[in-house]
Order: C-alpha cells, then sequence, then structure tokens
C-alpha cells in the first residue's frame, strides 16, 4: 500500500506518527505525501481546540476528494473525545488514541476488506504504556523519546485527560535502552516527550520519578544532548536541580507551564500552583544554573473566562518578573466540554487579541534581552533554509549562520554577530582557530 500522513497537534502526536510510519514501512508498505495520490490517507487528529477538530474534518475531506477509492482513516484525540462527530464525515476507519500497533492492522484489514470500522477503547481503563519505535526530527539530528503518556490534572480548559488516559511511564530500563539504541543511529539530541513527563513514575510505583529517568538517559547516551520537554513547576525542586545540575550534556532549557500570572486566573484553571510556587522553580533553576546561562521558557493563556483587565495587569508584571528567555502566547480558545467552556463571563474576542498583542510585546522586548547575552555558541545544525544554516544552541535559541560547507549534523562554534527577532546570526569559529 501507498501510506499519507496528516498529523496535527503536539509533539506526542508528531513521534507517534513517526512510530506509525517506521511500523507500516516494516510490512512493506510505502510512505508517500499527504498532497499525493496514495492508498491510504492517515489523519492523525489533534483536539485541543474546536480549531483542531475542525482542520482534522478539512484533511479528511479533501483526502477523499483526491481520491474517492483510497481508504480514509481518522486517528487520534478527536475521535477518541468526540466520537459522535465521526458520523457523516467520509471516513472509512476511525481510532482513537491508543493500540498503535493494532492500529496498523485495522488499515491493513479495512483496505482489503472495504467495509467501516470503528476501534475506540475506554481511556479511563488504560494502565499499561505502549512502546513504540523511538522517532526522529529534521533527519538524523533531534529525535524524540516518548516516555509517558497520559494526565490526571484535569485542568478547566483542557480536554486531553478525557483523550489520553491515566498516567503509565515507560519504564526506566527500557527509556534507556531507546536512548542507547537512538545514539547509536547518529541521533546527536534527544528530546523527552510526554502528554505530562512530570508525572513520570507516579504509576510505577517503585519510588522513581522523573530526574531518576533523566540521569538514567543522560548516562545511557553520554554524547548526546538530552533535552527535557514542558514540565510542571512542581518538578523544580531543590533535589532535581542538584541533581540535573551534574548532568553534563542536559540541556539548560527549561519549559515551565505557566498559563497564567495571576492566582485568581490559575485557580479558576484548577492549576496545581500559584505564582508563588512557580517563581520559587525560576529561582532554583537561576540558582542552580548559572553556568551555562539557562534558558526559561514558557506558555501563557489571555483571555481566560472571568479575567479581568486587574487580573491581565498581574499576569503581564509577573512574566516580566520572570524575565522569560521565550514565550508562546494563547489567547483562550473555548473547547467544548470542559469546565472553562461553560463558565460566566467569557472574555471577548477582540479583548483577547488586544491582551495577546500586548503581551507578545513584552515577550519579544524579554527574548530580545536575553538574546543579547550571547557572543560565542555551540550549534548543533539542523537545516539550509533562504541561504542560511539553521541549527539550536543548548538553550535552543535559533542560530543561522552562512556556509558553503554542508553542515547538518555537525555541532559547531559560532560567534554571534547580531540578533534578528527570534534568533541569533553570526559566523562559523575556525575550529582549527
Amino acid at each position: 500500500m501507498r501510506v499519507a500522513f496528516y498529523t496535527l497537534g503536539c509533539k506526542v502526536n508528531q513521534y507517534e506518527t513517526q512510530a506509525l510510519e517506521q511500523l507500516f514501512t516494516a510490512r512493506g508498505h510505502a510512505l508517500v505525501p499527504f498532497e499525493g495520490e496514495a492508498d491510504v490517507y492517515i489523519v492523525n487528529s489533534c483536539t485541543v481546540t474546536a480549531v483542531s477538530d475542525k482542520k482534522s474534518r478539512q484533511a479528511v475531506r479533501q483526502a477523499r476528494k483526491r481520491a474517492p477509492e483510497a481508504i480514509i482513516a481518522l486517528c487520534g484525540c478527536y475521535p477518541q473525545t468526540h466520537p459522535g462527530d465521526m458520523n457523516g464525515l467520509p471516513v472509512d476507519l476511525v481510532a482513537g488514541t491508543g493500540e498503535r500497533k493494532g492500529f496498523v492492522e485495522l488499515v491493513e484489514n479495512a483496505y482489503i476488506e472495504r467495509q467501516p470500522v470503528t476501534a475506540l477503547d475506554d481511556v479511563m481503563k488504560r494502565r499499561a504504556f505502549e512502546s513504540l519505535p523511538a522517532g526522529g526530527l529534521e533527519g538524523r539530528t533531534r529525535a524524540m523519546l516518548k516516555v509517558e503518556d497520559g494526565c490526571v490534572n484535569f485542568c478547566t480548559y483542557c480536554i486531553i485527560p478525557y483523550a489520553r488516559g491515566p498516567i503509565r511511564s515507560l519504564p526506566l530500563a527500557d527509556a534507556a535502552a531507546q536512548a542507547a539504541k537512538l545514539a547509536a543511529e547518529g541521533y546527536q539530541e534527544l528530546v523527552l516527550t510526554g502528554i505530562e513527563i512530570s508525572s513520570w513514575g507516579c504509576d510505577l510505583r517503585d519510588g522513581t520519578s522523573l530526574i531518576d529517568l533523566v540521569e538514567a538517559i543522560c548516562a545511557a547516551a553520554p554524547d548526546c544532548r538530552i533535552r527535557l520537554g514542558s514540565l510542571e513547576p512542581r518538578t523544580i525542586t531543590e533535589e532535581f536541580c542538584q541533581r540535573a545540575a551534574k548532568l553534563e550534556n542536559l540541556c539548560p532549557h527549561f519549559h515551565l507551564s505557566m498559563q497564567s500570572g495571576c492566582d485568581a486566573t490559575l485557580k479558576r484553571m484548577n492549576r496545581k500552583y500559584n505564582t508563588t510556587r512557580f517563581m520559587e522553580s525560576v529561582g532554583l533553576i537561576w540558582k542552580y544554573f548559572q553556568k551555562p546561562l539557562p534558558a526559561i521558557t514558557t506558555d501563557m493563556i489571555v483571555g481566560f473566562p472571568g479575567e479581568t483587565e486587574e487580573e491581565f495587569d498581574q499576569s503581564l508584571d509577573f512574566i516580566r518578573q520572570c524575565a522569560f528567555a521565550s514565550m508562546h502566547i494563547f489567547p483562550y480558545s473555548r473547547r467544548p466540554g470542559t469546565p472553562a467552556a461553560a463558565m460566566p463571563d467569557q472574555v471577548p474576542n477582540a479583548i483577547k487579541e488586544e491582551r495577546a498583542r500586548a503581551a507578545a510585546e513584552a515577550a519579544a522586548r524579554m527574548e530580545h534581552s536575553y538574546l543579547k547575552q550571547w557572543d560565542r555558541v555551540t550549534v548543533l545544525f539542523e537545516e539550509e533554509r533562504d541561504g542560511l544554516w539553521w541549527g539550536h544552541t543548548r538553550q535552543y535559541c535559533k542560530v543561522g549562520v552562512r556556509s558553503e560547507e554542508n553542515l547538518h549534523n555537525q555541532l559547531r562554534q559560532v560567534q554571534v554577530a547580531a540578533v534578528e527577532r527570534d534568533c541569533l546570526l553570526g559566523e562559523l569559529i575556525d575550529p582549527e582557530g
């Protein structure tokens, strides 16, 4: 079969698509572009927002229009949480977020039998982590290693716990073995990803936690950069920082999930911390990771139901205190099926957009200040684009240089010449110099 994928959403979805691609090719099937001719079109969906749902439906309809006789499969978070929406969609196979290995066989059977199939389970009954082939990004430069699935935080704006179920962890020994295998394959950076990696190990009931996992992976792939995915502030404790700071190949880049800098808003979101606890985490990172300079990044939702001008101003003041290296700013998007969607005092779109602009301006100034601190950096180069080679530092600063060399997957020293928007521009330093 010629199989084409279209993936929406987070790094976990990207990882799972890459794993599925490996599973299909291992069974002799060919991968082809989604925009071209295929025997099977697979849409791996996201359901974080209603817009995500719409994009999934559009991708399904486009595939059906392009290839009326092809098999169309829709999997992922959207059908898992909204099975009723599948009625009327031109799909042959509907599956959710589990049993990815079984999904391959479902697709093969659908291709042969030409009968519609729906295969959805009860996510809340899942207890085992499904280990899949680890996938990579940017050729052989960066690979993602999924170490956890599920979430039990139940934030009022989020539907993902209902799409992914309870916490399931990849056992420590298996994670270390996968890390060693990826390093042997030539990857120079591994990104630990999951739905909520801060909760890694809580289901294993053996006393291990995320820092134990990080130490094991750093030891298993000592020549690889190890980068952490998004963390809950509660992860950053004195012990965590003391142990993490000793790991030479751990990237000093910490993406702390914030969402709001106002305690009243955080409470309505059902977040499990307040601004005091968040700032404690920021302080601990700066205490233990002074050299090399760390990067603390975050996400922020503006215009959450009930957010007043005063609360938004509190958030703006708070992010300035944190001095983030980079931020992702999101206007609140009403997600049907979540408690926040039914909350009173929904903020008008025009106000949400205005607040998003104000927060983005503050974030851009902080990012510029952070980037200005660098004069010489080590860069793992990934791709050539627009006449420049681009890569990232350990802090995930984007760096571009002009070079006639093929720099793909090379670690090189760069002399910084300028800060341009959200990236650094510079010149290669002669390794012989």
